[in-house]
């Protein structure tokens, strides 16, 4: 991946809060299911585009990869009152559920942008954690990824 790629703080909470927005009402959409929509859509944009749509660091962990940003960017989003969070207590875990609070502002992306998103989401956002999780494990850009420690899009 291009090192030389920075990092959109915005252009990446537009995409948390266009992804919340669109998928809040599923029964399965919790925090990993956001976790794999936001890396599904900036590497099949950058496979389709060869740029990134966000420019976020991507941490390869046991489970699959983490946002670098993820936290900080969920916070801001919630400190401009635009999402909220809330968890709901599932046998031995927390499952972390989010809401749009408004409509989110994506006047960050091009319309190739949010098109890869909705086609990830469209695929997608109907898997549970777990399924989702195992699916990504079989991405070719994952597998690249083991090879390196962090992949920057």
């Amino acid at each position: 991946m291009n090192e030389n790629i920075i990092y959109g703080s915005e252009k990446f909470k537009s995409m948390i809060h266009y992804i919340i927005s669109r998928c809040q009402t599923k029964d399965n959409f919790a925090r990993v299911v956001l976790y794999k929509l936001l890396y599904f859509s900036d590497f099949d944009n950058y496979e389709k585009y060869e740029k990134p749509i966000s420019g976020e660091t991507y941490i390869r962990k046991q489970m699959g990869p983490v946002h670098s940003h993820f936290f900080e960017a969920i916070n801001e989003l919630i400190d401009e009152g635009k999402i909220d969070d809330h968890s709901q207590r599932v046998i031995n875990y927390s499952k972390y559920k989010y809401s749009s609070l408004t409509d989110p502002d994506i006047s960050l992306l091009s319309s190739d942008e949010v098109q890869v998103m909705d086609d990830t989401i469209n695929k997608l956002s109907h898997f549970y954690s777990e399924e989702i999780s195992q699916y990504s494990h079989g991405d070719i850009s994952l597998e690249i990824s083991k090879r390196r420690r962090n992949i920057k899009l």
